[in-house]
């Protein structure tokens, strides 16, 4: 089927749904939960991060929905979100069948990303996730921001104190791809503690991802008055990729640093098409153990 707005019975709850339109029953699958960033909301990151666009060929089902909490800005909240991100998982699992769950990712974009990593402390969620794509939402072991990634929402430079921590490391295995613009990041780290924790090798630098296409969303909100490090208008670019090999399992753990990007402009095609072929490649198999178990 093509993209649906699928309900959340519990709730009411409404979220786009992607998946093949030729998906035969039983057919192994790829689950991606796809949350936006603080102030936005699933229609804009179905378009920031377009899975849909290659669902079929890499047989993909893509649950994208809305945080509840709109005040003083749309956020995902424990409280408010997180029992109906379990039954989203449910929903999905239930209807593709556990067992044809190949592989289960949390995407998340910006506080989208630091939700992911909450909910990967949370069992519901570690005894699922296969993997985290983080698309400048937080890199496991840490990276700082220039202080002009804060101008154009807060108007001020906040102290250390009040910046982002680190995502905690997840007591779980998982694979990791963290993906992040050149100009909301002051370097990219040499090392990752997560590719040590698999014994993978020094990090590699695979070939340069080109893109002629823009990607299909940027923020008109502060169109005018945004910056490079936040995001100015989509357009055309190229990404280098970071790859550490050789980690136990087959687990991926990448880093994509998009360059002349910040934080805003949503993804292109090729770059697109570099994550999912990397997530898609990673070891997977926690819903079929769960399965297993019971």
């Amino acid at each position: 089927m093509s993209s649906i707005a699928a309900v959340d019975e519990a709730t009411g709850r409404k979220f786009y749904l992607d998946d093949p339109d030729d998906l035969r029953p039983g057919e192994p699958v790829t689950f991606l939960l796809n949350l936006h960033g603080g102030g936005s909301v699933g229609q804009w990151q179905h378009a920031y991060f377009p899975a849909h666009d290659f669902k079929e060929q890499h047989r993909l089902v893509i649950a994208t929905p809305s945080a509840a909490t709109k005040e003083p800005s749309r956020r995902w909240v424990a409280e408010a979100d997180d029992e109906h991100l379990k039954h989203i998982v449910h929903y999905v699992f239930e209807k593709y069948g556990v067992g044809n769950i190949r592989s289960f990712w949390l995407v998340g974009h910006s506080q989208g990303g630091q939700t992911s990593a909450r909910l990967l402390q949370d069992a519901f969620f570690r005894d699922r996730v296969d993997g985290w794509l983080s698309l400048s939402g937080g890199r496991l072991g840490g990276h700082e921001r220039p202080d002009a990634f804060f101008l154009p929402v807060r108007g001020t430079v906040p102290p250390p104190s009040e910046r982002p921590a680190p995502p905690p490391l997840p007591d779980t295995d998982l694979s990791f791809i963290f993906a992040i613009g050149e100009h909301e990041i002051v370097t990219l780290p040499e090392t990752s503690p997560w590719a040590e924790k698999y014994g993978a090798g020094p990090k590699q630098r695979l070939a340069d991802v080109v893109d002629t296409e823009a990607g299909q969303i940027y923020d008109r909100m502060r169109e005018g008055k945004s910056n490079a490090s936040w995001g100015l208008e989509a357009r055309p670019g190229t990404a280098q990729v970071y790859v550490y090999p050789n980690a136990r399992g087959g687990r991926v753990i990448a880093d994509v640093l998009r360059l002349d990007k910040g934080h805003t402009e949503g993804l292109e095609p090729n770059v697109m098409r570099t994550l999912i072929e990397m997530l898609v490649s990673a070891p997977g198999g926690k819903a079929k153990a769960l399965l297993a178990k019971a």
